[in-house]
C-alpha cells in the first residue's frame, strides 16, 4: 500500500505530522480517525519520506517465528502493566531476546519511538512481523491509554492462531505420510519391480491379460521417460505455485477449499473461529465495526472469505446492518447468523462473536482429533485397491501358466 505524509491534530489539541500506510488517503484518514487524530492535511509521501518509513530490517523480518511475536505480546504486557515506560520495557526485551532479527526490529521499535512516532507507526514498518490487525489494535489501546490489556488480548489471539495451526498440521500428518509411501511404492514397483516380471512373461511367449499388458506398458513408460516425468512434475509445482501467487488463483484456490469433502468443513468452520474471535477482539477495544471489518479481513487466512468480509464491509459503510451484509455474503453458517442478529438486538455483539469462535474453535479440534479415523477407510480402500490391481496384474499370467500346465499334464 502506498505511504502518505499527514498533518493532524489529537483530541488534545496537539499537532502531530507523520508518514502512514493506507489504500487511499480517506483509508488512512479512518485509520488516524480511529486513533483519535484529525487529519488536517494528507497527501503523497515524498520520496525521503517513504525511505524513512520503510524498516531497514524488513529482510529480516522474516525470519522471526510466531513464537516471538507471541512471547512479546505476554512479556510486554507485564511490563507495561508494571509501571515500565515502553522505551526500557523494548530495551529490556531487546536484549533478552535470542533472536537476532526480533533484536533488530525492536531496536528499530526504539529508535522510531525516540524520534517522535507512535508505537503503532513504528509497527507499520514492519508489516511481516506486524499484521494490519496487530497494528490497529495497538493504535487503539495508545488511544484509549489501555495498551497493556491490548498486548495481553493479542497474546491470546495469537496463542489461538497458532493451537488451530498445529492441530490442523497434526491432523493432516498421518494422511501425508500413508499417501507419500504410496507413491513412493508406485515408483519403486513400475521402475524395479515390474520389469523383472516383464522379461519373464516375454520368455513365456503366450498372450497376456489386458490388465497385465497395461501394466507393463506404463511402467516401460515410465522407465523410459522417468526424466520427463520428473521435469513435468517438477514444472507442474512451480506452475501451481506461480498460479497461487497471482490474486485470482488464490482467490479461486481458496474458494475451492472450502468444497472439498471433510477438510473443507474444518477449514471453513477454523475460518469462522478466527472471524468470530477477530471480530470479539476489535469490537471490545473499541474499534468501529467499519475499520474493524478492514482489519479482521487478512486474519481469516482465505482470500475468498477476506473478499466477502469486504464487502460487508461496504454494505455497512452504506448504512446496511451487519446481518444483512452477513447473509449476503453468503459464506456464514446459520449459527453465525442467528448470533449477529441477536447480538446487534442486544447490543452485546463482541461476546456473541466470542462465543461463536469458542464454538467452531472446539468443534475444529474435535474434528481434528478424529480426522484420522474418517480418512482411515479412505486410505485403505485406496491401498487395497492398488494392492489387488499389482497383484492382479503381476500373478494372473502365472496362474494362467499354471492352469495351462495342469491341463496338458492332466491330458
Amino acid at each position: 500500500m502506498p505511504y502518505f505524509d499527514y498533518t493532524g491534530r489529537t483530541a488534545s489539541g496537539e499537532m502531530v505530522r507523520g508518514v502512514g500506510e493506507g489504500a487511499s488517503p480517506g483509508a488512512l484518514a479512518d485509520q488516524l480517525a480511529a486513533a483519535g487524530i484529525v487529519a488536517l492535511h494528507i497527501s503523497a509521501a515524498s520520496a525521503s519520506s517513504r525511505r524513512d518509513s520503510a524498516s531497514p530490517f524488513a529482510t529480516l523480518s522474516q525470519r522471526i517465528p510466531p513464537e516471538e511475536v507471541l512471547l512479546f505480546c505476554r512479556q510486554l504486557h507485564t511490563l507495561l502493566k508494571s509501571g515500565v515506560p515502553i522505551l526500557r520495557a523494548l530495551a529490556g526485551l531487546q536484549e533478552s531476546t535470542r533472536n537476532r532479527a526480533f533484536a533488530s526490529v525492536l531496536r528499530d521499535l526504539r529508535e522510531s519511538l525516540e524520534s517522535g512516532r507512535e508505537l503503532s507507526a513504528s509497527m507499520q514498518r514492519h508489516p511481516r512481523v506486524f499484521g494490519p490487525f496487530f497494528t490497529s489494535m495497538v493504535r487503539v489501546g495508545e488511544t484509549t491509554g489501555q495498551l497493556e490489556n491490548v498486548f495481553l488480548r493479542m497474546f491470546h489471539h495469537l496463542e489461538f492462531e497458532r493451537e488451530i495451526r498445529a492441530q490442523v498440521g497434526s491432523a493432516l500428518r498421518y494422511p501425508i505420510i500413508v499417501v507419500s509411501f504410496m507413491a513412493a511404492a508406485i515408483v519403486i514397483v513400475n521402475l524395479f519391480v515390474i520389469p523383472q516380471f516383464a522379461r519373464v512373461y516375454a520368455n513365456l511367449g503366450t498372450e497376456l491379460p489386458l490388465l497385465t499388458r497395461s501394466l507393463i506398458g506404463f511402467s516401460s513408460f515410465m522407465v523410459s521417460w522417468w526424466w520427463a516425468l520428473a521435469i513435468a512434475l517438477v514444472g507442474a509445482a512451480f506452475a501451481v505455485r506461480a498460479w497461487l501467487a497471482t490474486g485470482r488463483g488464490r482467490l479461486q484456490w481458496d474458494e475451492w477449499k472450502l468444497r472439498i469433502p471433510i477438510a473443507g468443513g474444518i477449514i471453513r468452520k477454523a475460518t469462522l473461529a478466527r472471524f468470530g474471535r477477530s471480530f470479539a477482539l476489535s469490537g471490545r477495544s473499541g474499534v468501529p465495526i467499519t475499520l474493524g471489518l478492514r482489519t479482521i479481513a487478512p486474519t481469516v487466512d482465505n482470500t475468498f472469505i477476506e473478499q466477502k468480509i469486504e464487502q460487508m464491509r461496504l454494505g455497512v459503510e452504506r448504512g446496511e446492518s451487519v446481518l444483512r451484509t452477513a447473509s449476503a455474503a453468503g459464506v456464514f453458517t446459520p449459527a453465525v447468523l442467528q448470533m449477529i442478529a441477536v447480538g446487534e438486538e442486544s447490543g452485546a455483539i463482541d461476546e456473541l462473536m466470542d462465543e461463536i469462535g469458542g464454538l467452531y474453535q472446539r468443534e475444529v479440534e474435535y474434528e481434528l482429533k478424529t480426522l484420522g479415523l474418517q480418512l482411515e477407510p479412505i486410505l485403505l480402500v485406496a491401498l487395497g485397491v492398488l494392492v489387488l490391481i499389482l497383484a492382479l496384474g503381476v500373478f494372473l499370467p502365472i496362474w494362467d501358466l499354471g492352469r495351462a500346465t495342469m491341463s496338458r499334464g492332466a491330458g
